[in-house]
């Protein structure tokens, strides 16, 4: 009986000076968390999508929290309703950023870009990009195999079966950039949305000289500079042989779109052109050649 008492006191002894040293150590070595983090969090859309730049929505709350401002820091998935809710927690000014939208850079349709080869593998564009060039002469443009549309969590976008090509469902786009990383060419990118959803950019991310794009597909960048020398606000930059629009720059004047060659550039959601009205001597030419 003596035995049974001194085992069980020696235990209760044991588990005392075990719970005092984990108490001393909680103590020691807790990390305190803001309870605003949970708050912020709570608040976020828990999409988990990156778009904000951060590894997950914990991972934004917290930065959110611990930097003191919102500069620089946006939800795209919330957009501005909910960085208004996380600066009314925090006691900051949400500021203000301009919607974003997917916008794929390619307009090599099954028309525009002849086959040349058929691809027999995994349907993946990472794996076909790791292996060769594509089934066309443009080795810069979309596989067409849909990892983008795999990696989107918003069904925003879809390929079209008749152009081969990823279309962005700009209601339903959050900006988060998923397609824009999964797309091995690179010809996905985040654009600014524009007033009523106006944009203007070239449709394209062939670098090859003049000659070989257009070889390759019939609208391509040719690298021949003129919406350079066009444009009246420097938006435009030539480099490598492909044209790009910034789109900070850009006041979407559309002189671009109109001295194009190639009509590479594309101009998004704006309303038909007015037809040019004949000068009287462009009149005249026609009356002396009837």
């Amino acid at each position: 009986m003596n035995l049974i008492l001194i085992a069980v006191i020696s235990l209760g002894a044991i588990a005392l000076v075990l719970a005092a040293v984990l108490y001393v150590a909680s103590k020691k070595f807790a990390v305190y968390e803001d309870p605003r983090i949970a708050q912020v969090s709570e608040v976020l859309p828990q999409a988990n999508c990156g778009g904000c730049g951060y590894p997950g929505c914990s991972g934004f709350a917290d930065a959110c929290v611990k930097a003191g401002s919102l500069e620089g820091k946006f939800c795209p998935v919330g957009g501005q309703p909910v960085m208004s809710q996380v600066a009314s927690i925090l006691g900051l000014d949400a500021g203000t950023a301009e919607p974003m939208v997917a916008v794929v850079r390619c307009n090599g349709t099954c028309t525009n870009r002849p086959r040349t080869n058929m691809y027999d593998g995994a349907k993946s564009c990472a794996i076909a990009a790791s292996l060769y060039g594509g089934e066309t002469g443009c080795s810069y443009g979309c596989l067409g195999c849909g990892d983008c549309v795999a990696a989107c969590q918003f069904d925003a976008i879809h390929m079209n079966p008749e152009t081969g090509l990823p279309e962005v469902d700009e209601e339903k786009c959050t900006a988060c950039g998923a397609c824009v990383k999964a797309c091995p060419k690179a010809i996905i990118e985040l654009r600014a949305k524009g007033k009523k959803s106006r944009r203007v950019y070239v449709s394209c991310v062939n670098k090859d000289k003049g000659a070989v794009a257009r070889k390759a597909c019939t609208v391509s960048c040719i690298g021949c500079g003129k919406c350079v020398k066009t444009c009246p606000f420097e938006a435009i930059k030539l480099e490598n042989n492909l044209a790009y629009i910034d789109y900070n720059k850009c006041k979407s004047c559309r002189k671009c779109v109109e001295v194009c060659p190639q009509h590479t550039i594309i101009e998004l959601n704006f309303p038909p052109r007015k037809p040019k009205e004949e000068t009287p001597v462009a009149e005249a030419a026609k009356t002396a050649e009837a």
